[in-house]
């Protein structure tokens, strides 16, 4: 790794990712293991939602247990499955309880080795790609999806003005920019997995990294702009967790295994 302009080193942090976790009783063993597998190997831990199967809160009491020993921090956006009991106030205070950090439409700053590290967390939301864009017109129950698609917008652009003086700046999302990373769903359902209404402000903020799951049968490895974005869903990677090394200088963010 080459030295920075003032001679020393540029720190390289190590960030583990995944999404579509979905926590249950069956599961709850395997994914504990592989939680713990990440102690002292990693900086940080970042799940890109669904952390449940159903939204019920006794599924984010098996995720909490299984973050509550953990030394290291866990930062994770909420999913569509995490609301579908509608019960989504109960599953974030067993969350936080534990000492996860939830983000929805917020964004916090750690510190993590020296470096402060800026992540802007929020499950997004559908409206489509160029060609196939959800408009503000008709229904007054299609022109509330488009509104709420805005205020995902809104919060993404507020929250990176707020991490910008951050050395190491991280987009966490559960629904995609982007339609790079939606290749291998069926083209059809592209307008229910993400929007590129997300995108504009990433393309320009310009963030380190831009994480998202939800795509099960989605591609890895995509852009917006200058931004590496990358579909973190256990079944795309393929195993536990992805994990990414983040360097201080701007802009090499490399995807290790």
């Amino acid at each position: 790794m080459p030295a920075s302009e003032n001679g020393t080193r540029p720190t390289a942090l190590r960030v583990a990712a995944a999404g579509d976790v979905h926590i249950r009783d069956s599961n709850r063993d395997e994914i504990a293991a592989a939680f713990r597998a990440l102690e002292g190997d990693v900086d940080l831990i970042l799940v890109a939602g669904d952390l449940t199967t159903h939204g019920e809160p006794a599924q984010a009491e098996l995720f909490a247990e299984v973050c509550r020993p953990l030394a290291v921090p866990v930062v994770v956006v909420l999913g569509n499955h995490d609301c579908h009991a509608d019960r989504v106030a109960e599953v974030r205070a067993a969350l936080e309880d534990a000492g996860v950090t939830v983000l929805e439409r917020e964004w916090t700053v750690l510190e993590l080795r020296g470096t402060e590290v800026g992540i802007v967390g929020l499950k997004g939301f559908v409206g489509g790609f160029a060609g196939s864009n959800l408009p503000d017109f008709g229904e007054r129950q299609l022109r509330e999806v488009y509104a709420t698609t805005t205020a995902d917008v809104e919060a993404l652009a507020e929250g990176l003005r707020a991490i910008s003086m951050c050395p190491c700046r991280i987009v966490l999302l559960h629904y995609s920019p982007t339609v790079e990373t939606l290749e291998g769903e069926p083209e059809g359902i592209w307008a229910f997995l993400g929007s590129d209404r997300l995108a504009a402000p990433i393309l320009e903020h310009a963030p380190d990294l831009v994480l998202h799951g939800h795509a099960h049968a989605g591609k890895f490895e995509g852009r917006v702009g200058e931004s590496p974005v990358y579909n973190v869903s256990v079944p795309v990677i393929g195993k536990d967790f992805w994990v990414f090394e983040l360097s201080t200088q701007r802009r090499p963010t490399t995807p290790i295994h």
